[in-house]
């Protein structure tokens, strides 16, 4: 039972993080490169966010549950590892809603202000003043969730396999 809950967590957060990985570094770059205008560029990477976003919660409870009833099973002396990865994880899950309920939606209610196209808007445009402001803040947030993803990662390939209870 404990190989199947470490395989489980360790599934859901590279789900997760392989998911924000690709988003970042291959979805977001080639839709800006080859889509004919930024702005069906924008939609493209928007719904791509909001399923790695939707996904992502999905990878939170997975890990959580699997955590927690790991936490069970461990002595109390091997907990504190397992309970700074999922302190971990809860603060990617708050930074991924942080971005899908706070940012995106300012972002577009920024973007329909702007008439359906930021970049058609003049560069003085409230609205796409503000949209530009937002856009860096939400790359930063998902970055940061990327890199306490691989934290998780990291902590997870050092854990100690005496650290773990056998079954």
């Amino acid at each position: 039972m404990n190989a199947f809950l470490r395989v489980v967590r360790l599934l859901a957060i590279v789900v997760w993080v392989g998911g924000l990985i690709f988003f970042a570094f291959v979805v977001a770059p080639v839709a800006f490169h080859v889509l004919p205008s930024k702005h069906e560029a924008g939609l493209v990477v928007a719904g791509t966010l909001d399923v790695l976003n939707r996904t992502a919660g999905i990878c939170w409870a997975v890990f959580s549950v699997a955590s927690m009833l790991l936490w069970l099973r461990f002595k109390p002396q091997a907990r504190m590892p397992l309970m700074v990865q999922v302190f971990l994880v809860w603060l990617m899950v708050g930074a991924t809603l942080y971005v899908q309920t706070e940012i995106v939606p300012q972002m577009e209610r920024d973007r329909i202000a702007a008439g359906g196209d930021v970049d058609a808007a003049t560069p003085n445009n409230p609205a796409r003043l503000d949209f530009e402001r937002l856009h860096p803040v939400s790359e930063k947030v998902e970055g940061a969730a990327l890199f306490l993803g691989l934290g998780v990662v990291v902590l997870m390939g050092l854990e100690k396999p005496s650290a773990v209870p056998t079954e």
